[in-house]
């Protein structure tokens, strides 16, 4: 007879613990935060929250960048363009990335 292991349950639903990518869930259900902060004497257009993996924030990044003719990185979790293009961002993520509009907040 085998034993059953608690630990490998999910408490709630009593499921395996495999079927489960709860940190995938989570960062669909966070709000994506889009700000503007003053660095250097320079406005900077800040995206918090995405729930986009390593491979496709890459592409938005490159196709951010390229739509709105300016340089960004991503950091720290977080994606940082040169200027401020709050609105503009938030409009590609509806339109071209399938974020919808109670996802987004513009600040």
């Amino acid at each position: 007879m085998v034993a059953f292991d608690e630990r490998l349950r999910d408490p709630v639903t009593g499921l395996p613990l495999e079927l489960f990518s709860w940190e995938e869930v989570e960062k669909e259900l966070r709000p994506v935060r889009i700000r503007t902060e003053r660095r250097r004497g320079r406005d900077v257009t800040i995206i918090e929250n995405l729930p986009f993996s390593r491979d496709t924030m890459k592409s938005f990044l490159k196709e951010i960048k390229r739509t709105l003719a300016c340089g960004g990185t991503y950091k720290d979790g977080y994606v940082l363009l040169q200027g401020d293009h709050r609105h503009k961002v938030a409009k590609l993520l509806k339109e071209k990335w399938g974020i919808s509009e109670e996802q987004i907040e513009v600040e």
